[in-house]
């Protein structure tokens, strides 16, 4: 999706300060962390939310929980929070699939 910022930056047309990268997904450190250590983690496929996961493309989102449980560990993280927001309502600001990971402070709950 060309006006989408995920897939620019995906694409590296945006930067952005990487965790990691593989050819189907990136990872990289939100510009308005809200904990310690905060960083997101997108699909290179445009999906819009998790609303728009189907059985075509779960061996995406399979992916990413993989990668977010590798890079967890090796940055020495054992508590931490994962976060994926669909729609305005909820806090979803950028209408592409993409899951917070938060760590290094207490989180609250309920959140919100």
């Amino acid at each position: 999706m060309s006006d989408c910022l995920f897939c620019k930056i995906a694409a590296g047309a945006i930067p952005s300060n990487k965790v990691f990268e593989d050819e189907t997904c990136l990872a990289f450190y939100d510009i308005d962390p809200q904990a310690p250590t905060h960083f997101l983690v997108i699909p290179k496929e445009h999906i819009g939310s998790v609303a728009e996961v189907t059985e075509d493309n779960a061996a995406v989102v399979a992916h990413i929980f993989t990668v977010i449980a590798q890079q967890c560990k090796k940055l020495g993280l054992q508590s931490y929070r994962v976060v994926s927001n669909i729609g305005e309502q909820a806090g979803q600001s950028v209408p592409h699939l993409h899951f917070h990971v938060l760590s290094g402070r207490d989180m609250t709950w309920p959140p919100g």
